[in-house]
């Protein structure tokens, strides 16, 4: 309840129903996140199911030229990335708690540079769930500037295989794919942020995988129709995978 509160106070987080959306009630700064919060015209940068938002301040710890904004439905999990960037005083960082299935109805057309997906949930049994599913993609493309990119950060090899599959069928351009992220020659800032979970992967022996493509403007898109094997581990419920030996 102490952090729900907290939410409630701090002035970088933006809490909107999904009832309220449904209703048609418009999000006041949709189109103006520059103009009426971040002050400024810097490039915006999404974190979708941002979790604690580790991403979301260490990218703008990192990059104060851009602003960051962390998306996620749970709010205790919000609270721990809204702590940390009130206090520091951020000015570039913003948390906004809704569905991302309504994520289109707070960002206009060419407002979004980026967009990070980091280690979300697989959903191995229903396509129309995954963050990089077509209908996810046609979303994003309402409020993505032409060519913004898309980052996908992941764990498992079935979201990993399964969105290289709809970049292939799709002919978005790859400008880094890595199955082994920290096995690979990437040079970058970005390495040394890791979440809470990606910590625990890695500490089990699980490869991190990554992929950056372009999310070119297409007025139709292509599901892929493809077989892909089940992440083992994900069989088993959060606690039993917790004491896994992988």
């Amino acid at each position: 309840m102490a952090k729900f509160a907290d939410m409630e106070e701090f002035p970088h987080v933006f809490q909107v129903s999904s009832h309220a959306i449904r209703e048609g009630i418009e999000f006041d700064m949709k189109g103006k996140w520059n103009e009426m919060f971040f002050k400024n015209n810097h490039p915006i940068v999404l974190e979708l199911g941002c979790g604690k938002g580790e991403y979301t301040v260490g990218l703008g710890k990192l990059y104060p030229e851009k602003n960051f904004v962390g998306v996620d439905i749970k709010g205790a999990r919000l609270w721990t990335g809204a702590k940390e960037s009130h206090e520091k005083g951020m000015t570039n960082v913003a948390f906004l708690r809704t569905n991302i299935e309504m994520i289109h109805h707070f960002f206009a057309e060419n407002e979004v540079s980026e967009i990070w997906l980091t280690f979300p949930d697989p959903q191995m049994k229903k396509v129309t769930k995954r963050l990089t599913a077509t209908n996810f993609i046609k979303s994003y493309q309402q409020f993505v500037k032409p060519d913004g990119i898309i980052h996908l950060k992941t764990d498992s090899n079935f979201m990993f295989t399964y969105t290289c599959e709809m970049v292939k069928a799709n002919n978005f351009k790859v400008v880094f794919s890595n199955n082994d992220l920290y096995s690979s020659d990437l040079q970058d800032p970005i390495l040394g942020i890791k979440t809470y979970y990606e910590q625990q992967w890695l500490e089990r022996g699980l490869t991190i995988k990554y992929i950056q493509f372009l999310l070119e403007k297409k007025e139709t898109l292509i599901e892929p129709d493809v077989e892909i094997e089940h992440d083992a581990y994900r069989s088993f419920g959060r606690s039993k995978r917790h004491n896994l030996d992988v």
